[in-house]
């Protein structure tokens, strides 16, 4: 149950530090918004408070020091600087360490010991007059005068804990502390819940607790205080005192009347103890309606409420819960397998159905297909991300690396609400890493060689997604110098990847930096110039059955753009059939299909290339590429598809249709056959590969160059 805790910790704690990232470069463009200080400022006090519930003390007293700065910054006691969001993302940086390691292991305190000295550098200096101990180096928060208290607002907080929470390694006298830790807080046990010695758990806890706290912080903050523990516990805050609540004249509200708010006494039971005339209290102690405890903790609220007799502000109404679940991504993966299995199952169903032609089985698999595909679209929807997840992340990099390499650099980014695969996203990290260093390094100029083309010194880089059909155009573009043609070409030459005499379009020419080991730069740098990078980028959109494609134009930028399916796990495809075997090929490149003729192949001269109303289309023979000697039919089909922006036809027997196909890996000895993406099951049981069409295209092309 620990284990599964700290675990639960460590995820959310790494959303805290993910949203922490993304608040400080925000901050960084407009330091004085208060929203960004207290959003920096409640993650880390919320990774502090929950570091030190489940034993992460290291990372609790860290992020207590960079806390107390910025609690100086939120109330105007300190700026907020480029030095101090330097030393905050390191400090984040630190907390990921810290949070890796495992529980009670030594780690290494000197970068944190660092940047602890910084902060304290950063601290405003007290007036002369002041004392301060040399031997206290600790970050001293100033007290807060009367005005500064101008917003406080006073709450009841009930605290339930759950009966087990002894054994999930929480210690609700540290929530209690937190509380403490907000305001003036009174605290009253609640022991009516205890049960005899005969029924008594050792393990369990049966108390609970009634909180009155006056505090500046609001709602938020108290509910950040049982952010781990609020789906088990029962908590319960409620405003009690603020601004117009409280007629002064007339004072708080009476015992009895605290006791029915709080439910711990009814109104009927009420008015029978005050038609007795005596002392409210003593009354319902005496007649056992209430326990002790609940008039003390009653009797706590109003005497609190009176000494707290100075201007509030209006407290911010309470925000529901989000009607949101956590799920780990296995279940949500086992899911989406079985959503397949379904798909394949449902294949079946609506073939025996049709075959045994009989109505009322054909209406049945008919409802059945509709249901399976409504459940299919909701499961990949669960699935899908904001792309804009992966895009926060890149600020960082192209804060830091511009700042090495001397470079004034900002990044933008739109589309990044568009949604894709949770799988794909990850597996998009490392490439756009790549491209975007390149840009970077390569493509944005120093701020000299800018101003003395006419461009601003400081240059630009564009990260933006949109939808386009069943996929998603990633871009990324730089207002640099380009790519520089001659040089490319030149050293493609060179390499033997083109010959000297060959008369290439820039598009080609561009496409050449994706070669292995293809690199134009003068010398090389911490960052690139080893030519590596670029092949491994183009190997992993390819991995994605994505595309890459470059536009540049020279002393203004380039543009590299990334197409990627939506999902890998169930795609639309066209089923199609060469000699006894099935294939697929995937629908989204596919333009159209067309016949092929005896007749046509005989006007052709041997050369593979047929007439689409006056276009010129060549095609690759897949009967002849994959060697099947078996006898073709008369008329074949050609399945046009767009391949890198290039029409090329695939030659199969026939055409079957549309098909879901549920995407299946290949076992490790097939993994590397060219051409073949992975494989599919159908509804009667037999296997179609599914083909990479690109990678066919590449292949045939690759053997002509050989031929030649």
């Amino acid at each position: 149950m620990m284990e599964q805790a700290i675990a639960t910790y460590r995820e959310e704690a790494g959303e805290l530090l993910a949203e922490l990232e993304t608040s400080l470069l925000d901050l960084e463009e407009t330091p004085d918004d208060n929203d960004l200080i207290n959003r920096v400022f409640r993650a880390m006090h919320t990774i502090k408070g929950s570091g030190a519930m489940f034993g992460f003390d290291e990372i609790a007293s860290f992020t207590h020091e960079v806390e107390t700065v910025f609690d100086m910054a939120r109330n105007g006691k300190m700026t907020v600087t480029k030095r101090l969001l330097d030393l905050t993302l390191k400090s984040r940086d630190h907390i990921c360490y810290l949070l890796s390691m495992p529980i009670g292991e030594e780690v290494d305190r000197s970068a944190g010991d660092e940047i602890i000295a910084g902060l304290r550098q950063l601290v405003p200096q007290p007036e002369p007059s002041d004392k301060w101990s040399d031997a206290a180096p600790a970050i001293q928060l100033p007290e807060l005068s009367g005005d500064e208290l101008a917003e406080e607002s006073t709450w009841r907080i009930r605290f339930r804990p759950a009966p087990n929470i002894l054994m999930c390694g929480t210690n609700p006298i540290s929530l209690i502390n937190e509380l403490r830790e907000l305001g003036t807080a009174h605290v009253v046990a609640q022991f009516d819940e205890i049960p005899t010695l005969d029924d008594l758990v050792g393990e369990n806890c049966y108390i609970y607790w009634d909180v009155i706290l006056t505090t500046t912080r609001g709602e938020d903050a108290i509910k950040d205080v049982f952010i781990f523990v609020d789906d088990d516990c029962d908590v319960k805050i409620e405003l009690i005192d603020s601004s117009g609540l409280i007629d002064r004249e007339q004072g708080y509200k009476k015992l009895g009347d605290i006791l029915v708010e709080r439910g711990d006494l009814s109104p009927v039971e009420m008015q029978k103890v005050l038609m007795l005339k005596k002392r409210f209290g003593e009354l319902l102690v005496e007649q056992g309606i209430v326990s002790p405890e609940k008039v003390q903790s009653a009797l706590v609220e109003q005497q609190h409420v009176k000494s707290v007799r100075k201007e509030r502000g209006e407290a911010p109404p309470p925000q529901e819960a989000a009607a949101s679940i956590r799920v780990p991504a296995e279940r949500l993966d086992q899911l989406i397998n079985l959503v397949g299995e379904m798909v394949t199952v449902q294949a079946h169903l609506t073939q025996v159905s049709m075959a045994g032609g009989d109505a009322t089985y054909i209406a049945i698999s008919e409802e059945v297909e509709r249901l399976t595909n409504e459940l299919r679209d909701t499961a990949l929807n669960i699935r899908m991300l904001p792309i804009g997840s992966t895009f926060s992340k890149f600020k960082r990099l192209v804060r830091d690396l511009s700042s090495e390499l001397g470079k004034e650099i900002e990044m933008e980014t739109f589309g990044a609400d568009t949604e894709l695969d949770k799988t794909v996203i990850e597996k998009l990290n490392d490439p756009l890493v790549h491209i975007i260093r390149n840009s970077i390094d390569h493509g944005i100029e120093m701020p000299e060689a800018r101003r003395a083309a006419g461009k601003s010194s400081v240059g630009t880089v564009y990260l933006g997604a949109e939808h386009s059909g069943d996929s998603v155009l990633v871009t990324i573009r730089d207002d640099g110098g380009g790519l520089d043609r001659d040089a490319i070409r030149a050293k493609a030459v060179e390499n033997g990847l083109i010959s000297a005499s060959a008369e290439l379009p820039d598009k080609e020419i561009y496409a050449q930096i994706f070669a292995p080991g293809f690199s134009t730069a003068a010398k090389v740098t911490s960052v690139s110039g080893r030519g590596v990078g670029m092949d491994v980028v183009k190997r992993g959109i390819e991995g994605l059955r994505g595309t890459i494609s470059v536009d540049s134009v020279r002393g203004t930028g380039t543009t590299i753009t990334l197409k990627i399916p939506l999902t890998l796990a169930i795609i639309d495809s066209l089923l199609v059939k060469i000699g006894k075997d099935h294939y697929v090929l995937p629908l989204a490149a596919v333009e159209e299909c067309v016949e092929l003729t005896r007749e046509d192949i005989k006007n052709s001269h041997g050369r593979n290339l047929a007439n689409v109303r006056g276009v010129i289309v060549p095609y690759i023979p897949l009967r002849e590429h994959f060697c099947i000697t078996e006898q073709c039919p008369e008329v074949e089909q050609i399945v046009i598809a767009d391949i890198h922006g290039t029409k090329v036809g695939f030659v199969v027997d026939s055409v079957v249709g549309q098909h879901q196909t549920v995407i299946k890996s290949l076992g490790k000895m097939y993994r590397d056959v060219r051409g073949v993406s992975g494989a599919t099951i159908l509804g009667d049981g037999t296997v179609a590969l599914i083909l990479d069409m690109g990678v066919l295209l590449q292949s045939i092309e690759q053997l002509e160059l050989q031929a030649v």
